[in-house]
């Protein structure tokens, strides 16, 4: 990506373009300026293309939101593909679970999801992929609990081509081939024992998100999940060197 700003600079030894040979080199295919893509970013979030977050979630997506005609895998927490539906739901979007028959509706709930507006499809046995393409066509979120054999295979591929083509948002708790983005939550700690008694309230944990495109620079963001009150609270978002050992060993998945 190439800033605007960038001006012809003289002198020990080093030399940057100037206006027109930025201008040629943004010409090109392919090549965008930093402020053309936040004026699609913006575009996006106007038109309705982008589905909002809540803001603790934001700053992990690229485009502060989820973008209608993706795929997002979720790894690692229940609670953090549950906080992906809150806002959307709360203003008044549609969203659908299909496979996830333990799903706690109260959690949902406390997480900021408006479970007036949830659609349950806990045990759709044969019928998975079926059941997923049809709410697909006119819903506008749908998390799936993936069978094993299904989060690889062509039919995964023919379901995230499907949403693309109705704009819905497909996010799937666990590894789904050609994502286009994954969240990956990594083990925390919990609080809120006191002297070795009481309960365990909240958890910090760290996520991690990286995919294709615009989210192709990954980012950690600290969240407590749940935090107070059962809901979402962030302690910061920073980016991370893209290594091939990032997110690799060194980190335990939550259960």
């Amino acid at each position: 990506m190439l800033g605007e700003s960038a001006t012809s600079v003289r002198g020990a030894g080093v030399g940057m373009p100037g206006a027109p040979a930025v201008a040629r080199l943004a010409s090109l295919p392919g090549v965008r300026t930093a402020s053309g893509v936040a004026v699609d970013v913006e575009h996006a979030r106007t038109t309705g293309q982008v589905l909002p977050v809540l803001g603790e979630l934001a700053e992990l997506l690229p485009q502060g939101g989820l973008r209608r005609g993706s795929t997002v895998s979720v790894r690692g927490s229940t609670s953090l593909l549950l906080a992906l539906l809150a806002e959307a739901t709360a203003g008044g979007s549609w969203a659908a679970v299909v496979g996830m028959p333990n799903l706690g509706v109260v959690a949902a709930g406390e997480l900021g999801v408006e479970v007036g507006r949830l659609a349950l499809v806990p045990r759709p046995g044969a019928d998975f992929a079926a059941a997923t393409a049809a709410l697909l066509d006119g819903v506008d979120l749908v998390a799936v609990g993936p069978p094993d054999e299904l989060a690889g295979s062509r039919t995964a591929r023919r379901l995230s081509a499907r949403a693309r083509h109705y704009g819905s948002v497909l996010l799937s708790l666990g590894p789904w081939l050609g994502a286009d983005m994954e969240l990956r939550c990594v083990a925390g700690r919990w609080s809120g024992l006191r002297g070795g008694h009481g309960y365990l309230r909240e958890r910090r944990v760290m996520v991690r998100a990286a995919g294709r495109g615009a989210a192709a620079r990954p980012v950690r963001a600290e969240l407590e999940l749940p935090g107070p009150g059962g809901s979402v609270a962030a302690t910061g978002v920073v980016p991370v060197a893209a290594t091939a050992s990032e997110g690799r060993g060194d980190l335990e998945e939550v259960g």
